[in-house]
């Protein structure tokens, strides 16, 4: 046999070889590796709250809207109301309502619920304040857009005295200033996405005691009360100049105020 063929085919037979080797070496699965585990990390203590599973508006019973929630221990705040300390308090709360609006997943704090035998109305007026309902029409009401938990100015417009030099006009006055709206009508809410309007009857505002005394005194004079709608950019003015001398008397005690037509005076109490 010629050398020529010989070197080839040994040439062939090596490149065989080395094939085959390589092809073993890919066929043989590469060694696991071993991968130590570190400490295990402690589990989050878990703690069940009750937290409201839907919407509920203000003055709405709560109903089927609670339900129990697993949070973070850590995380439970001592007025949330738990499983444990707890445990029948879905059947106990479900017929509560609501002092203020609550959304859902948001936990329950008896706080936000009215106390049994509270009236609602008395519920939610800050302490010291007073509730004062005056009458209201699309014409002394910014045309019904205004909706509970607004702000507005009571004007007070009247007729002069032509007997006093008035001439037979109008006077009008702010005589109450950046005054919460409670509740038009029985409504103590806005309508759904405050989208819609409805012109009510009355207007329950919330007032301080003198504020209170003040409205009464001019709705015997008025010949119209009317509600401006303020921005809810002025809600935290600060207020000055109220029509206080209507009941103020000046500070002097033994002094009655008077209403004759349309006019105030002040005269001294009899002992």
């Amino acid at each position: 046999m010629p050398a020529s063929r010989l070197i080839i085919l040994s040439v062939a037979v090596a490149a065989a070889g080395g094939a085959g080797y390589v092809a073993k070496n890919l066929a043989v699965p590469p060694a696991p590796q071993i991968v130590e585990a570190g400490p295990q990390q402690p589990a989050i203590a878990l703690e069940d709250v009750l937290v409201l599973s839907a919407d509920v508006a203000m003055g709405s019973p709560l109903e089927t809207s609670i339900k129990w929630e697993a949070w973070p221990a850590d995380g439970v705040n001592p007025n949330f109301i738990t499983r444990a300390a707890d445990p029948e308090a879905v059947d106990k709360l479900k017929s509560s309502v609501a002092r203020v609006a609550m959304y859902a997943g948001e936990p329950l704090r008896r706080s936000k619920l009215i106390g049994e035998g509270q009236s609602f109305m008395s519920s939610i007026l800050p302490a010291g304040t007073r509730a004062v309902a005056t009458a209201i029409a699309a014409d002394t009401s910014a045309g019904g857009f205004i909706l509970p938990n607004d702000y507005v100015d009571v004007i007070m417009t009247k007729k002069t005295d032509p007997a006093n030099g008035g001439g037979g006009g109008f006077t009008t006055e702010t005589i109450l200033k950046n005054i919460r709206v409670l509740a038009i009508d029985q409504t103590i809410q806005e309508d759904e996405e405050g989208k819609k309007t409805r012109v009510g009857q009355t207007a329950t505002l919330e007032l301080t005691p003198q504020q209170a005394e003040i409205i009464t005194v001019a709705q015997q004079m008025a010949d119209r009360l009317t509600l401006a709608l303020r921005s809810i950019k002025d809600t935290q003015e600060k207020v000055a100049g109220e029509a206080d001398y209507l009941v103020s008397g000046n500070g002097r005690r033994g002094t009655v105020r008077l209403i004759k037509s349309g006019e105030v005076s002040e005269v001294g109490a009899r002992k």
